[in-house]
């Protein structure tokens, strides 16, 4: 098995190098690489092309281009590029955080040069991209057929589902990642709340507790338990109430509205993300660390992270 990727940031590079670990060769291009990951990438065994075209002739026909850029434009512009250069019955995967719209209208694009698209919603942060991820597809059945083999080799066991038609791995995506806010506002109200109680509770270790066999366990008390471990000195005081993100879970409260379906705990949690912003407040402090332990968000205001968010509103939706 083997497949290229454009795009070498945090996920590709992570995807990339547990590729490599199982047996599947990996081509890589990433035009923004500096040179401590591409030494690292090379020296793992990722070949590294220095553009798109070099990419595509070092795979053997038919073949697969995972793609992990930033949502909107930038996959567009990768997608003009690349079919300029592949053949029928050569299949690319989307596996950003792109809208559900875009992904409908560029599969039937791909589509008429004989191309396949499949969008793929990957989930599972940064250990679950070196580790075995988590993987719900959006495609035509043939064309996912061809590609699943290696899904399901970088999928921890059980994480790979072929979710439907065009478009609906990224929708599934983007209903994961609105129910992902909901919990990690849940959890960080409910750390406000310890902070604030006439008890000196170790809080670092309740959430270790709730990590084993508690009603509410699973990795994000086990993250949040982490993370707190990993403050006890320093305390909260030098995290940034500021939580950046890049806006996909608006999309899906546009979605709801023309779909008439309730989702108030998602939508407050998106409010709260925006009230975050403006004033000092320790649940939203629990939320940034949650979100750095699981995919390496920053702290505070990121201008690049901005642009993505701004940029993610521009697509093909039709």
């Amino acid at each position: 098995m083997e497949f290229g990727i454009v795009g070498l940031g945090k996920m590709g590079t992570n995807l990339a190098l547990q590729a490599v670990g199982k047996g599947i060769r990996v081509v890589g291009f990433d035009p923004g690489i500096d040179s401590g990951r591409e030494e690292e990438l090379r020296n793992e065994g990722v070949e590294l092309s220095a553009a798109i075209k070099g990419l595509m002739e070092l795979l053997r026909p038919p073949r697969t281009v995972f793609l992990y850029v930033p949502a909107g434009p930038t996959v567009d512009q990768v997608l003009r590029e690349l079919v300029a250069l592949l053949d029928e019955g050569d299949i690319v995967l989307d596996g950003g955080n792109s809208h559900f719209r875009d992904s409908q209208a560029r599969q039937r694009r791909l589509a008429r040069h004989g191309i396949g698209y499949v969008d793929c919603g990957t989930s599972g942060g940064l250990e679950g991209a070196r580790q075995g991820a988590c993987f719900m597809v959006g495609g035509e059945a043939d064309v996912v057929k061809v590609v699943e083999p290696i899904l399901k080799a970088l999928a921890v066991p059980g994480g790979y589902t072929h979710v439907g038609k065009p478009g609906a791995g990224h929708f599934a995506k983007l209903v994961h990642n609105g129910i992902e806010f909901g919990m990690l506002q849940a959890i960080g109200e409910g750390f406000a709340l310890l902070r604030k109680s006439e008890y000196e509770i170790d809080i670092a270790a309740l959430f270790h507790t709730w990590a084993y066999g508690s009603v509410i366990r699973g990795w994000l008390v086990e993250l949040m338990a982490r993370g707190l471990r990993e403050r006890q000195k320093e305390g909260m005081a030098n995290v940034s109430s500021y939580v950046e993100d890049t806006g996909e879970v608006n999309w899906l409260i546009e979605e709801a509205l023309r779909m008439e379906v309730p989702i108030p705990v998602i939508s407050e949690s998106v409010m709260a993300l925006f009230r975050s912003r403006d004033e000092d407040s320790a649940a939203a402090k629990a939320v940034a660390v949650l979100r750095h332990e699981f995919g390496g968000h920053p702290f505070g205001r990121a201008e690049a992270v901005a642009r993505e968010r701004r940029l993610g509103q521009v697509g093909l939706r039709e």
